[in-house]
């Protein structure tokens, strides 16, 4: 008689139920409309600065465009590289990481900003 024994399998304890189709479509629009925005800001802060709108927008425009690409790029961690339904644990690992990333890149900006400055002092 032949038995045939088959390895265990693993299986999980849950499965996390990815979004429908929907929810990407929504996601789609939402970061349609921002990038919508920014192209909005760019031109009515740059290009049209005789307006009043232009004059008021030109000061900003680059924390502006900023803050909206952190929203577009937390929108698209969270569901396109699916984060919000993962464990909590890989979220602050890859938080992390860039919070470390932003205090290196700041600190070079700084320390260049510094250098270039101290430069034009010397004659």
């Amino acid at each position: 008689m032949s038995h045939v024994t088959t390895a265990p399998t693993i299986v999980p304890d849950h499965e996390h139920a990815h979004p429908g189709v929907w929810t990407y479509v929504k996601i789609g629009i939402v970061l349609f409309a921002i990038t919508a925005l920014e192209i909005g800001a760019y031109e009515f802060g740059y290009h049209r600065t005789g307006t009043s709108l232009g004059a008021l927008l030109h000061p900003i425009v680059v924390p502006v465009l900023l803050v909206l690409s952190a929203i577009k790029f937390a929108l698209v961690a969270m569901y396109y590289m699916h984060l919000k339904p993962d464990s909590r644990l890989f979220s602050g690992v890859f938080i992390f990481s860039l919070i470390i990333a932003a205090i290196v890149i700041f600190a070079l900006i700084a320390l260049f900003a510094y250098h270039f400055a101290f430069q034009k002092m010397i004659p």
